[in-house]
């Protein structure tokens, strides 16, 4: 993968990676800071990455590993911030559908998360979702399922009722 190849590649991927992993671990400056380090990875691999099948993926499940390896030394470390280091930079308001998704994706278990994002967000298939996550199809499935239910409940506007139902639905 030549310079120009890389550089379209980046500036075609850049943006969606960095909402996929935003909608994975909630916070979007971490996950520009994971996504452009996945892409600094990438291009020190680009011989490789040239022969990938798909060479998002890649970027994108080392983006994760990254945050993943980020948010574990932060949680041993946990002693105060730097005083050298300024504010994380504000950005602009975010869609006000989109912080309730993540807010409500922050809520399920990391596994449901990952698998909704990488079928929904990122449009990958049943089974490249299991090929990514490395867990068999049905498993994904399951995790799925189980997401799309809990993540419904969470994003409806109805509270539930006393025996935790919303109003409508049946027991089947």
């Amino acid at each position: 993968m030549n310079e120009q190849e890389f550089d379209d590649f980046y500036t075609a991927s850049f943006a969606r990676i960095t909402g996929q992993l935003y909608a994975m671990i909630g916070n979007r400056d971490e996950a520009q800071e994971c996504v452009q380090e996945a892409f600094v990875k990438a291009w020190a691999h680009r011989r490789k990455l040239e022969k990938a099948e798909h060479p998002e993926a890649w970027v994108r499940v080392t983006a994760h590993r990254l945050a993943v390896s980020r948010w574990r030394r932060t949680r041993i470390a946990k002693r105060p911030a730097d005083r050298a280091v300024s504010l994380p930079a504000s950005t602009a308001p975010a869609d006000e559908n989109r912080v309730a998704l993540v807010a409500a994706l922050k809520k399920l278990p990391e596994s449901q998360r990952r698998a909704l994002v990488l079928h929904h967000m990122c449009d990958l298939p049943i089974a490249a979702v299991a090929a990514e996550v490395g867990a068999p199809e049905g498993t994904v499935k399951a995790r799925l399922s189980r997401g799309r239910t809990a993540l419904a409940a969470l994003l409806s506007d109805s509270p539930p009722d006393a025996h935790g139902l919303q109003e409508g639905a049946s027991h089947v």
